[in-house]
């Protein structure tokens, strides 16, 4: 059977590949030593797969739709925006797993949007080009915490919890890890842009520390962005992720208030008992 052997919470931010240097060296060097970081810590968890809980910024599918959950389940290659300086490529998705992710969803009320074919946006392909090893397979999940009507925190801890379910009843042996994209603290388009709250960040990282998903599922859209910008609904990624665990022990392995890429960029591994 399939195990899910750890998960981690990481930024997305366009800028770190886009712009990189409109950040200063010494702070972009320890953002990307951190990326490496959790990269290292996937090779070693010996992953042969990674579900990455990303979010639409009107890239994907426009103002035409908005769906609230969506996944890949077939041929998938990224980016869609060629600024990010990232070479496009096929992205190695997993099928048969994603197809019983899939069924498993639908089987317990979740009416996916479904994409047989899918070019990704940088909330999914920032953090597999900078995080994922070579030879790992990815499933994309995108959330609707990018865009109105934004998806409950509430139903984020199902869909997590649906997730760390489906992955341990397939029957393949695959070891998975789970990846909760984006954040922390920023204001995409508004007055604010620029901004970084780094209190509101640091009682987010202490709320993923301790566990508190029902506090961090609790916390309603004009909260968050009032104290941490329009997308600091992206800890909604962050939620699904860490609600796919059963138990785990979560560690911040960095955080970088950076205004010059707009964020507040937190990195957490979540460990899961051997």
């Amino acid at each position: 059977m399939a195990t899910l052997v750890g998960g981690f919470c990481l930024p997305h931010n366009p800028l770190i590949v886009g712009a990189p240097d409109a950040a200063a060296p010494e702070p972009a060097a320890r953002v990307m030593a951190a990326f490496e970081q959790v990269k290292q810590r996937i090779a070693a968890l010996r992953a042969d797969t990674v579900v990455v809980i990303g979010d639409d910024h009107y890239t994907l599918f426009g103002t035409q739709c908005a769906p609230s959950i969506l996944i890949g389940i077939g041929d998938v290659e990224g980016p869609i925006e060629p600024w990010l300086n990232i070479a496009r490529r096929p992205v190695a998705n997993h099928p048969a797993l994603a197809e019983h992710l899939m069924d498993t969803g639908l089987d317990q009320g979740f009416d996916w949007a479904v994409a047989k074919t899918l070019v990704l946006d940088h909330s999914v392909m920032v953090p597999i080009h900078l995080s994922v090893p070579d030879g790992v397979r990815a499933i994309p999940i995108y959330i609707s915490s990018g865009v109105k009507p934004f998806i409950r925190g509430r139903r984020c801890l199902a869909l997590g919890r649906m997730l760390g379910e489906a992955i341990a009843a397939w029957p393949g042996e695959e070891r998975v890890v789970v990846l909760g994209t984006g954040g922390i603290s920023h204001w995409v388009g508004m007055a604010d842009m620029g901004r970084v709250n780094q209190e509101f960040d640091q009682r987010i990282l202490g709320l993923v520390e301790q566990g508190e998903l029902q506090a961090l599922a609790a916390l309603g859209d004009d909260d968050i962005i009032e104290q941490g910008g329009n997308g600091a609904l992206e800890i909604r990624n962050w939620l699904v992720a860490l609600a796919a665990l059963q138990s785990y022990e979560a560690r911040v392995l960095h955080y970088e208030p950076l205004e010059a890429w707009i964020t507040g960029l937190g990195f957490v591994e979540m460990a899961v008992a051997a």
